[in-house]
């Protein structure tokens, strides 16, 4: 460059960097912020705060054919979620306890065997009375046929602003990969391999989540602990801790463990979710809580870095109490940042924030900065080209720099775009949240 358009950039990074910044007061950040907190099945729980919707659905609904697929039933979850201005999550399954097998009915035809059970998991001889069907995983043909719903889902959905992201389902009891009772009837892992391949593919940014964290060495599971995929722990705040018994073993933290370090630091790039357990619903936010011994829920959010956990004790009546515990509680869930200072010039700004929640932002949304106009709306917004995703809790904070002539003197907005038409705003943990304009947060104002 010129040395004269040199000298004067260095004069300007010069004076941003000459601190002369404001703090920013804290204040708590919204409870349904966006890709985070409580997810309750889709439309269940109206009244409480959050972003979140979940749903399953049996690939029999989706999958028609080899190659033919028909993607209405979860365009209308999409829509019914998006009412309500929630991101979706979903898992698709084979086989599901109590419900009709989830097998295409193509398959069926083509002599796809079975495994049935009746409600005591006793075996039967054919599908009359059976409340439990598995399906031979090891038949070519259904091999063939998830790998290729894999990769029709992600051609179609990968990057959807809709989707929040998806557990990878298919395989096991409820789309969670065991088999309980009947662990042999499980797919090995040659199947889940190539399930894992086909969404690793398919999949590139939208985040897929598998339930058993995996290293070499595990008897049942294909290694997973080098995949980009994050876990989900379905048994939350009931069999998140070690409980040190054998039979034990199973137990979310105790597998994260035994599957080494680069599992263990899986949350820093890759989502944590999963499912409080459904046996402490009734009494989750009671003082004491219904979770077991050394199970409590904030020390499992902690330990795990949860971002969003699927829930239905929102979806009760809550007394006052309860309800602010479970606000307490959702609102510890995955990020929140904060900024923290901003030093605002005409021909500059400068801010900073940190992020005081357990878990980082796995999204890369676009900030944007307007100047309050005197008719009390934002004026044009512009994108400063700064980040949030990848900024970890407890990291030093991160500075934000922006040169350049503002449009007008005025105060200072801020906000990150959701991309989803209908989205919530992404709200930072500032007192000055919303307090001009809704979905932003005034930083200060430049005087003429």
């Amino acid at each position: 460059m010129p040395p004269t358009t040199a000298l004067l950039a260095a004069a300007l990074l010069s004076a941003v960097g000459q601190s002369q910044a404001e703090p920013l007061d804290y204040a708590p950040a919204p409870p349904d912020n966006p890709l985070k907190g409580f997810a309750p099945y889709v439309g269940q729980a109206r009244d409480f705060p959050h972003s979140l919707e979940f749903n399953y659905l049996p690939l029999n609904s989706l999958m028609t054919g080899p190659e033919t697929f028909d993607w209405q039933p979860l365009e209308r979850l999409f829509a019914d979620a998006g009412r309500r201005g929630c991101q979706l999550i979903f898992r698709v399954f084979l086989e599901y306890q109590a419900k009709p097998s989830g097998v295409p009915q193509y398959l069926r035809d083509g002599g796809l065997t079975f495994h049935y059970f009746d409600k005591a998991e006793k075996a039967l001889p054919g599908p009359d009375g059976a409340v439990h069907i598995v399906p031979n995983y090891e038949d070519p043909r259904l091999r063939a046929a998830l790998q290729s719903f894999v990769a029709a889902l992600g051609r179609r959905y990968d990057g959807d602003p809709r989707l929040a992201g998806l557990t990878a389902g298919l395989l096991g009891n409820w789309g969670e990969w065991h088999d309980g009772a009947h662990g042999e009837l499980f797919a090995s892992k040659t199947v889940q391999m190539e399930v894992m391949d086909a969404y690793e593919k398919a999949f590139t940014r939208t985040p897929v989540l598998l339930r058993y964290p995996a290293a070499e060495n595990d008897r049942a599971y294909a290694p997973n602990h080098r995949r980009p995929f994050g876990y989900h722990d379905d048994s939350f705040a009931y069999a998140t801790f070690p409980s040190g018994k054998r039979g034990d073993s199973w137990y979310f933290l105790t597998r994260l463990t035994g599957a080494g370090a680069e599992a263990q630091a899986r949350w820093e790039t890759r989502p944590i979710g999963g499912e409080v357990r459904p046996e402490v619903w009734a009494g989750l936010w009671d003082d004491p809580s219904s979770t077991p011994p050394g199970q409590g829920f904030l020390p499992c959010v902690e330990a795990t870095h949860a971002t969003w956990l699927m829930d239905s004790s929102i979806a009760r009546k809550l007394t006052p109490d309860q309800r602010e515990r479970a606000i307490i509680g959702a609102r510890r869930l995955g990020y929140e940042f904060q900024l923290t200072t901003a030093d605002l010039r005409p021909d500059a700004i400068a801010v900073t924030v940190v992020n005081r929640g357990v878990a980082p932002f796995y999204a890369d949304w676009p900030v944007e900065l307007a100047v309050l106009g005197a008719d009390g709306l934002p004026g044009t917004p512009w994108r400063p080209g700064w980040r949030l995703d990848g900024l970890l809790p407890g990291a030093e904070a991160r500075r934000w720099e922006w040169r350049g002539a503002l449009p007008g003197a005025g105060r200072v907005l801020l906000r990150v775009v959701n991309p989803m038409t209908g989205g919530k705003a992404l709200g930072f943990a500032n007192a000055a949240q919303d307090k001009d304009v809704a979905g932003w947060v005034t930083l200060g104002e430049v005087r003429p």
